[in-house]
């Protein structure tokens, strides 16, 4: 299945569609996380490596709060709200360096983690239209 990165705009900040709330019915709470978690992994080796933590401890907390997140999102318990508050995201993301071509290498990440997955193919790409738009709106340099 191919997962197609579209085009960044700057400035533009296309609607965002949430994925289908099948994704976390299918993979539940244990999946999401070992996606989260092997999609932080291939991101630690990457070239926008330097965009998140080296320290173990403090990694294993940022997927916790982006697993959180994508949980949420898909329909399962509302952690982040609970944890975090409201996501507000392009805050949090603010001190971060986020470039277009940076962009592009997150969703790399996650074209490889999702490509692994054995699910229908409208649920994968439910999920995939989300991270694709959702992205531009991280990108903040």
């Amino acid at each position: 299945m191919e997962f197609t990165i579209s085009k960044y705009f700057p400035g533009v900040r296309p609607g965002v569609t949430l994925p289908s709330k099948q994704m976390y019915e299918l993979l539940g709470e244990e999946g999401m996380r070992q996606m989260v978690s092997d999609h932080y992994d291939l991101v630690v080796q990457s070239p926008i490596k330097d965009l998140f933590p080296i320290n173990p401890i403090a990694l294993e907390k940022a997927k916790e709060h982006s697993a959180d997140f994508f949980i949420q999102i898909c329909g399962g318990p509302e952690y982040f709200n609970q944890n975090r508050g409201r996501p507000q995201l392009n805050r949090r993301h603010q001190p971060f360096s986020i470039t277009a071509e940076g962009r592009i290498e997150w969703l790399k990440c996650y074209q490889q983690v999702l490509s692994k997955l054995d699910l229908p193919k409208n649920v994968l790409l439910s999920f995939w239209n989300y991270l694709d738009v959702f992205s531009k709106w991280m990108v903040n340099r």
